[in-house]
């Protein structure tokens, strides 16, 4: 009897996923000392509720990268995902992405993703089945300030991502800080992040190498809106109590 296996080809168009989770999470203060990926919430962690996200969408091939505290973060990903070190943790995050730079070459769709947002399934669900070459969620609502990651609209196409945006525009929105890249716009990404890290521009973050692509291609950008989903990035302790109180209660995975 013959084994019935997979397409090769749906196995190689199936995205992969990288989760940057090393940083050392320090405006936290007293709230929490370890990986912000290992926060509980309900009793389930961050970390815990990535994956489960990452499963439900069909996507089971996970790489963390990791660096404060790796070895605990290790222990609780255990065998349900890969992980990657970043011994240059303290730097910017563009290191944590640069130390998967294989991957991102690896000739296969890429969902990049931050570590610390709680966030409604719902989210990766409407990622993963969006057409593009390069995908980004947008919540259209955000609060003041130089905090958030803004992307910046003219029209309907992206000229600026940053959190002081530098080109003019009509209208901005906030990044989740998840992303879906196709194969080719990956490994371009792997590029702009070695050409950062030969600089010796290993102190900036990731989004300065995406937005490097985006100036260079803006017509392979597009966005999900996603202002309809409850979700939060948690830098400060009170958005750790935000979390608690005002998105858990709303989500629906």
């Amino acid at each position: 009897m013959q084994t019935s296996q997979p397409p090769a080809a749906a196995a190689e168009t199936s995205p992969i996923a990288i989760l940057l989770a090393a940083g050392v999470g320090q405006r936290l203060g007293e709230t929490h000392d370890g990986p912000k990926v290992l926060l509980d919430f309900d009793g389930r962690s961050l970390l815990d509720r990535h994956l489960a996200a990452l499963t439900a969408v069909g996507v089971d091939d996970l790489v963390v990268t990791v660096g404060h505290e790796a070895e605990a973060l290790r222990h609780a990903i255990g065998d349900r995902a890969g992980t990657m070190l970043n011994p240059d943790y303290r730097q910017g995050s563009l290191v944590s992405l640069w130390v998967q730079r294989d991957r991102l070459r690896a000739g296969r769709p890429v969902l990049l993703m931050d570590g610390d947002v709680l966030y409604d399934t719902r989210m990766l669900a409407r990622l993963v089945a969006a057409p593009g070459e390069a995908v980004l969620l947008v919540d259209r609502e955000l609060e003041p300030g130089d905090e958030p990651v803004k992307v910046c609209f003219r029209g309907e196409t992206m000229v600026d991502f940053r959190k002081r945006p530098d080109h003019a525009h009509d209208w901005h929105g906030e990044s989740v800080g998840f992303f879906k890249f196709g194969a080719a716009m990956a490994a371009k990404l792997a590029d702009a992040c070695d050409r950062y890290v030969a600089a010796g521009r290993t102190d900036i973050e990731y989004e300065e190498a995406i937005r490097d692509l985006m100036l260079a291609e803006p017509d392979a950008f597009t966005y999900v809106d996603v202002t309809d989903l409850p979700w939060t990035e948690i830098d400060f302790p009170e958005d750790v109590g935000k979390a608690r109180d005002a998105i858990l209660p709303h989500l629906a995975g």
